[in-house]
């Protein structure tokens, strides 16, 4: 295999912020800059939660200039241009509904979609023919009377867990949500007819190797078992990454202070290039402040700390403690990271109170206290807190829980 390229931390850390679109700041605006950073992100998580806003749009706000809500809503379920799935619900581009096709048609023999055929089978059917009539449905449509109880994660009524199995295995997509909830309809009023055709099965598990690596930014090949849905010995992930190296489709490289080989797209060698002589690579100047003058505040499932990379990456420590009992709650139930120049400098609780306009600040925590004493840092989180509130269309700020007096000041300003 070619010999791995070595780089520093430093430039793991900014190529995997770069990569995402977050350093050195936001590089676009609008619906152009929004469908730029989807793109970037590779998937973006959907989840029903909104303490501050729902978490895509918090992805999303973090790498758009001027970002609002409808942007998303407008690409993915008034253009299409991506369409949302999966158990891991995120959203993914149109025009990689041919690869996702073949791992839908493979969801069919997982266990638990197996489960569900055998056990509603005929309800399996119903939905159906209630999507061939009605064109789009949603679980709501069928009152909890004239359905028969189950108990799922995935819902409380038959007919929500048979929308649910068509969906998961292709017979059904998102056409669009209202509020959170799914409206389900038949592939072809969703996606167009040239996509709904599945790849070729080698080249769909190829191009799920490299969306895996560039999610990443810096990444590992495999386990492989989930993200292929086959069972897949160690021998073939090896010669995998043995084949798409020796095709220039990914490079190997070794970080500094990282145990063992990664991988990046081969595309992407030159960015690091870029990146290890000191510079910043073209296509990632902002189009506004930096991260150095504006920090921002990434959603507890943004893609550059899920999995628990924060650690292995930017030496922090994160964990979302939404889920977590009361009494076990270290820092706050929607903790959120703050970048500020290249790094995750801390943490900020916070909390949209919409009904007084009030966004509540219950505490910040720094990873280098001295942070707090420098006003680059405190200007920094104050122009960061003001796109914040004009976001969520919040009046104020409530930062008397802030432990740190300097900090506390400086949110009184915003």
């Amino acid at each position: 295999m070619t010999d791995p390229i070595h780089i520093s931390n430093r430039t793991a850390r900014r190529f995997i912020l770069g990569r995402q679109g977050l350093w050195p700041g936001r590089r676009g605006s609008a619906l152009r800059g929004t469908r730029a950073a989807m793109i970037a992100c590779e998937y973006v998580q959907l989840d029903p939660l909104v303490i501050v806003a729902r978490s895509h749009d918090l992805v999303l706000h973090a790498r758009v200039n001027d970002y609002r809500p409808g942007l998303f809503h407008r690409l993915a379920y008034e253009k299409r241009e991506f369409f949302d799935w999966g158990g891991w619900l995120a959203v993914r581009p149109m025009i990689e509904l041919p690869y996702w096709r073949v791992i839908m048609r493979r969801n069919r023999a997982l266990p638990r979609m197996h489960a569900i055929l055998e056990g509603h089978a005929a309800t399996i059917d119903a939905m159906r023919a209630v999507l061939q009539e009605r064109g789009t449905v949603s679980s709501r449509d069928f009152a909890a009377a004239d359905t028969r109880a189950v108990v799922s994660y995935r819902g409380s009524k038959d007919t929500s867990l048979a929308l649910y199995y068509l969906w998961r295995t292709g017979e059904a997509m998102t056409h669009h949500r209202e509020g959170f909830e799914r409206i389900y309809a038949l592939p072809e009023a969703v996606a167009p007819a040239h996509l709904l055709a599945e790849a070729d099965e080698a080249q769909t598990e190829r191009f799920l190797l490299r969306k895996q690596i560039a999610f990443a930014g810096i990444g590992r090949l495999g386990p492989l078992r989930p993200l292929l849905h086959r069972p897949i010995a160690r021998a073939e992930e090896d010669a995998f990454a043995r084949e798409m190296v020796e095709a220039n489709e990914l490079a190997p490289v070794e970080v500094e202070g990282w145990p063992g080989r990664f991988f990046v797209l081969a595309g992407d060698v030159a960015a690091l290039d870029t990146l290890d002589a000191g510079r910043v690579p073209r296509a990632w100047r902002p189009s506004g402040p930096t991260t150095e003058e504006e920090v921002l505040f990434l959603s507890p499932l943004d893609p550059v700390i899920e999995r628990r990379r924060a650690k292995a990456v930017f030496g922090f420590e994160y964990v979302w403690e939404i889920y977590k009992r009361a009494d076990l709650v270290e820092y706050g139930r929607f903790t959120m990271p703050v970048v500020w120049q290249d790094r995750l400098a801390g943490r900020i609780d916070l909390k949209a109170d919409r009904r007084a306009g009030v966004l509540v600040v219950n505490g910040i925590w720094l990873e280098r206290p001295a942070d707090g004493g420098s006003k680059l840092f405190r200007d920094a989180l104050r122009a960061g807190m003001r796109r914040l509130m004009r976001f969520l269309e919040l009046d104020r700020i409530d930062g008397a829980a802030v432990a740190d007096l300097r900090l506390r000041r400086a949110l009184q300003d915003c």
